[in-house]
């Protein structure tokens, strides 16, 4: 699979950064999204890239984050780096409302959210060798071995992705299932255009707090895996 040509954007859109389970929003979440989309959501556009210094009014580094649940990490990455300007990426309409409930709570400035598909934002949304860095999270690991194929992470997405990176922009990847790491590992290091920044996975970046997603896998023994990666 490691040596598959790039795929073209028609026959990646079938790859998913999700799986469409929308649940329900609590009362808060509800009103943040009401109160608060407006300001900090960029509708979905095929036409139209972001020009990152109309959307933030500054320019700054600019870091995408892929499918950020519940978005807890999401806002205290953006907290702890106000240098930088981060783009949300998530499909779940109770996460986006509970990280906008997170932005209005702590006053967060540099962060915007695009409630949509992460493939095709990437592709018709964010101009190529524009990002500082990309951010992928626990994504789903579909854990049965014949849904592997769903897996976000294969060798013609992260191509996409090395495209968006700027020059030494690195790619950040986390997840608790240790065969989905391996997996990982092996289509990021078959990428011509990345190089590894550890011997293998990499230690857990400072700004990558803990969620409560983690700690709960972490209080039950699970183990992290973190891999990050720069663009040569």
């Amino acid at each position: 699979m490691e040596n598959e040509p790039a795929a073209s954007p028609a026959k990646m859109r079938p790859i998913r950064s999700f799986v469409l389970r929308q649940g329900r929003m609590s009362p808060a979440q509800t009103r943040a999204y009401e109160q608060l989309g407006t300001r900090f959501m960029v509708a979905h556009d095929n036409a139209a890239m972001i020009d990152y210094r109309a959307l933030f009014g500054r320019d700054a580094p600019t870091i995408v984050e892929i499918g950020f649940g519940m978005g807890e990490s999401t806002a205290a990455i953006a907290r702890l780096m106000p240098q930088c300007d981060f783009i949300g990426i998530e499909v779940h309409t109770p996460g986006v409302g509970a990280l906008l409930k997170l932005v209005g709570e702590q006053g967060i400035t540099n962060l915007r959210i695009v409630q949509h598909d992460a493939v095709e934002v990437l592709e018709r949304m964010i101009p190529d060798q524009s990002l500082a860095g990309l951010h992928i999270f626990f994504p789903d690991p579909w854990p049965k071995k014949r849904h592997h194929k769903r897996r976000l992470i294969q060798p013609a997405l992260v191509k996409l992705l090395v495209r968006k990176l700027g020059t030494n922009g690195y790619l950040h990847l986390a997840t608790d299932w240790e065969d989905y790491a391996e997996h990982m590992l092996v289509v990021l290091q078959a990428e011509p255009g990345l190089v590894n920044t550890a011997t293998g996975y990499a230690p857990r970046p400072e700004y990558r707090g803990t969620s409560g997603f983690e700690r709960k896998g972490l209080a039950k023994g699970h183990d992290v895996w973190d891999l990050v990666f720069r663009k040569r």
